[in-house]
Protein backbone atom coordinates (compact mmCIF):
# COMPACT_ATOMS: atom_id res chain seq x y z
CA UNK A 1 0.00 0.00 0.00
CA UNK A 2 1.44 3.95 -1.02
CA UNK A 3 2.15 5.85 1.73
CA UNK A 4 0.93 10.01 1.84
CA UNK A 5 5.45 10.31 1.28
CA UNK A 6 4.75 8.28 -1.87
CA UNK A 7 2.05 10.55 -3.18
CA UNK A 8 3.79 13.39 -2.27
CA UNK A 9 7.17 13.02 -3.86
CA UNK A 10 5.02 11.35 -7.27
CA UNK A 11 3.46 14.87 -7.31
CA UNK A 12 6.55 16.78 -6.45
CA UNK A 13 4.68 18.49 -3.53
CA UNK A 14 7.16 20.90 -1.25
CA UNK A 15 5.18 21.25 2.08
CA UNK A 16 5.62 22.71 5.05
CA UNK A 17 6.64 20.21 8.26
CA UNK A 18 3.75 21.53 9.91
CA UNK A 19 1.00 20.87 6.81
CA UNK A 20 2.78 17.88 6.09
CA UNK A 21 2.40 16.24 9.43
CA UNK A 22 -1.83 17.03 9.52
CA UNK A 23 -2.07 15.80 5.75
CA UNK A 24 0.01 12.63 6.75
CA UNK A 25 -3.12 12.05 9.66
CA UNK A 26 -5.83 12.57 7.31
CA UNK A 27 -4.20 10.79 4.67
CA UNK A 28 -3.56 7.05 6.59
CA UNK A 29 -7.75 7.77 8.32
CA UNK A 30 -9.15 7.64 4.75
CA UNK A 31 -7.35 4.88 3.68
CA UNK A 32 -7.46 2.53 6.76
CA UNK A 33 -11.47 3.17 6.40
CA UNK A 34 -10.81 2.16 3.09
CA UNK A 35 -8.93 -1.19 4.39
CA UNK A 36 -11.80 -2.05 6.55
CA UNK A 37 -13.39 -3.37 3.02
CA UNK A 38 -11.07 -5.52 2.64
CA UNK A 39 -13.14 -7.58 5.17
CA UNK A 40 -15.90 -8.37 3.03
CA UNK A 41 -15.94 -11.38 0.75
CA UNK A 42 -16.71 -10.38 -2.54
CA UNK A 43 -15.92 -12.93 -4.43
CA UNK A 44 -19.36 -14.52 -5.32
CA UNK A 45 -20.67 -11.33 -5.87
CA UNK A 46 -21.38 -10.63 -9.42
CA UNK A 47 -20.21 -6.93 -10.62
CA UNK A 48 -22.97 -4.78 -11.06
CA UNK A 49 -23.46 -1.99 -13.69
CA UNK A 50 -26.29 0.01 -11.43
CA UNK A 51 -27.88 -0.74 -8.41
CA UNK A 52 -31.40 -0.63 -9.56
CA UNK A 53 -32.65 -3.28 -11.50
CA UNK A 54 -32.82 -1.97 -14.66
CA UNK A 55 -33.67 -3.98 -17.95
CA UNK A 56 -32.98 -1.97 -21.40
CA UNK A 57 -36.25 -0.24 -22.94
CA UNK A 58 -34.54 0.37 -26.27
CA UNK A 59 -35.31 -1.55 -28.91
CA UNK A 60 -32.71 -3.71 -30.97
CA UNK A 61 -30.79 -1.89 -33.43
CA UNK A 62 -31.61 -3.84 -37.21
CA UNK A 63 -30.98 -1.75 -40.22
CA UNK A 64 -33.68 -1.63 -42.56
CA UNK A 65 -34.39 -0.16 -46.00
CA UNK A 66 -36.61 2.87 -45.90
CA UNK A 67 -37.07 4.25 -49.29
CA UNK A 68 -34.70 3.66 -52.10
CA UNK A 69 -31.82 6.45 -53.14
CA UNK A 70 -34.08 7.46 -56.45
CA UNK A 71 -36.94 8.01 -54.64
CA UNK A 72 -35.40 9.77 -51.99
CA UNK A 73 -33.19 11.98 -54.55
CA UNK A 74 -36.70 12.66 -56.89
CA UNK A 75 -37.52 15.51 -55.15
CA UNK A 76 -34.08 17.24 -54.80
CA UNK A 77 -33.57 20.50 -56.28
CA UNK A 78 -30.02 19.27 -57.65
CA UNK A 79 -28.05 15.76 -57.32
CA UNK A 80 -24.44 14.45 -58.29
CA UNK A 81 -23.84 10.93 -58.53
CA UNK A 82 -27.02 9.86 -56.23
CA UNK A 83 -26.20 12.48 -53.69
CA UNK A 84 -27.85 16.13 -52.80
CA UNK A 85 -25.88 18.88 -54.03
CA UNK A 86 -25.38 21.67 -51.94
CA UNK A 87 -24.02 25.04 -52.25
CA UNK A 88 -20.56 25.11 -51.14
CA UNK A 89 -20.34 26.67 -47.77
CA UNK A 90 -16.19 26.91 -48.01
CA UNK A 91 -14.49 28.36 -50.45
Amino acid sequence: MRTFNDYESMAMLDLPDSERIGLIARFNEITSGFSALDAFDTSKVEPLVSVLDFHSVLREDISEKLISREELLKNAPEQHDGYFQVPATID
